[in-house]
């Protein structure tokens, strides 16, 4: 299907609304009550045994052109002290020099904590925040710079599907209305034309293209994120920022909403940055990771690589706390890494490395010195002075060469920084081999 909203006003459901039946989705007839939760469940399997009755997981493209490409991206929110008059005595520093690349057709999932700027990120993404800094090139626009008179016509291109299905809609406003809104403010289409052009996008996401006239309440949870993700496609948009869109559905209506996700991209190409805590969701539906705590992106790479062999403490922390059926059902248990005290505040987050306050790998030189996001594999970041697989972290710092200090972190005179890959948001052909500590690759 062509990007160009306005080459093309008919949506041919063929295959997303079929494979959103065969997942479990039946067709709601007027004398259905459309309250009930239609979506079939299956009870006692994980996701990724349901979402693989549909779908297999997402691939990898490592050719794919990059469509969104985030470059040191900041954003500070003030923080005002108390009376009449209000100062500024500080800054939340939600977001702090966060660099990536989501492919064309693609997916980037961004994965972390509450709390560490996961959703701030995806807002700035779509302009409903400005960035204090950095840029964000789509297009060959740097969205970050533009005014909202500029921004108006790429809104149609970057879209977000917002996490609630339940306060993301006007419960004053039908189906219809919700969904056709973006038409009626782009004059993508007739007016005479737009109820057409909705009862198409509804049957697309799996729902009766007759409910266009029924209120948000009258739907389950599914049901409404269905009718989100529908008002998301209504522009033909070539990026999709997914905000946890299936964290408040049930296990088995998650995998139903992933695949159906799933089908959307195949079908019209669209690239998603796909925000998630669940780990188990984004290793189905993301071929690449990414890795956020306070602000930070600590760790990116591949599915396999991620998954695999991580290299970074908190990475690892994160994936001993997901809950593994298979191996829990054959008496098997993998062991958990309990991280001690509290997250830092993001007003006053800690000098150097920001996860130092509970990495249990942390010296001198993590208080001084900022880690680099480093490129040690052909698709593999971490920032982290002691990267290395879990049971085999270094006992020195293998990025005293690359910055030009010692082992505490102390500046070595004359020496400078020898890596030009530091700052650079996408892959080289090149990195840094954490054994040799040379650099490797073709």
């Amino acid at each position: 299907m062509t990007q160009d909203p306005n080459a093309r006003s008919e949506i041919e459901p063929t295959e997303v609304g079929a494979n959103a039946a065969e997942t479990g989705e039946r067709e709601l007839h007027d004398d259905h009550d459309v309250t009930a939760d239609h979506e079939v469940l299956h009870e006692g399997l994980d996701f990724a045994t349901v979402a693989g009755m549909g779908h297999v997981a997402s691939e990898l493209d490592p050719d794919a052109p990059p469509v969104l490409t985030i470059d040191n991206l900041k954003m500070y929110f003030p923080v005002k002290s108390a009376g009449v008059v209000r100062r500024t005595i500080g800054h939340v520093q939600a977001v702090d020099g966060i660099s990536f690349e989501v492919p064309k057709g693609g997916s980037l999932g961004l994965v972390g904590e509450s709390g560490c700027g996961k959703s701030t990120t995806g807002r700035l993404i779509t302009r409903l925040y400005k960035p204090t800094g950095g840029s964000m090139m789509f297009d060959g626009h740097d969205l970050a710079k533009l005014s909202s008179r500029e921004m108006k016509p790429l809104r149609r291109d970057v879209q977000m599907i917002f996490q609630d299905p339940y306060t993301s809609l006007n419960p004053r406003h039908t189906v219809g209305t919700i969904v056709g809104a973006p038409l009626e403010v782009h004059n993508i289409v007739p007016k005479n034309q737009v109820l057409k052009r909705v009862q198409e996008l509804l049957e697309v996401v799996g729902l009766n293209p007759e409910h266009y006239n029924r209120y948000p309440n009258e739907f389950s949870g599914g049901q409404r994120q269905r009718i989100g993700i529908a008002r998301a496609l209504t522009l033909n948009p070539k990026v999709l920022v997914a905000d946890e869109p299936v964290s408040a559905l049930d296990v088995s209506i998650q995998a139903q909403v992933v695949n159906l996700l799933q089908d959307i991209q195949n079908e019209f190409d669209v690239a998603f940055l796909f925000i998630a805590h669940d780990l188990a969701i984004v290793r189905h539906f993301c071929p690449e990771i990414a890795v956020m705590y306070l602000g930070k992106i600590v760790e990116i790479g591949d599915r396999e690589t991620i998954y695999g062999r991580p290299h970074h403490p908190y990475t690892q922390a994160l994936l001993s706390a997901v809950p593994d059926v298979k191996q829990a059902a054959i008496g098997g248990r993998r062991e958990r890494i309990r991280l001690e005290g509290d997250v830092p505040s993001p007003i006053n987050p800690p000098s150097g490395c920001r996860f130092r306050t509970r990495c249990q790998f942390a010296q001198e030189i993590c208080a001084k010195v900022e880690p680099p996001l480093l490129q040690i594999g052909s698709r593999h970041k971490v920032a982290c002075h002691f990267a290395g697989e879990l049971g085999a972290h270094p006992a020195t710092p293998v990025t005293t060469d690359l910055l030009g200090v010692d082992d505490q972190g102390t500046p070595v005179p004359g020496a400078t920084p020898t890596n030009t890959q530091l700052t650079i948001p996408g892959y080289e052909k090149t990195w840094y081999d954490l054994t040799t500590k040379q650099t490797a690759g073709a």
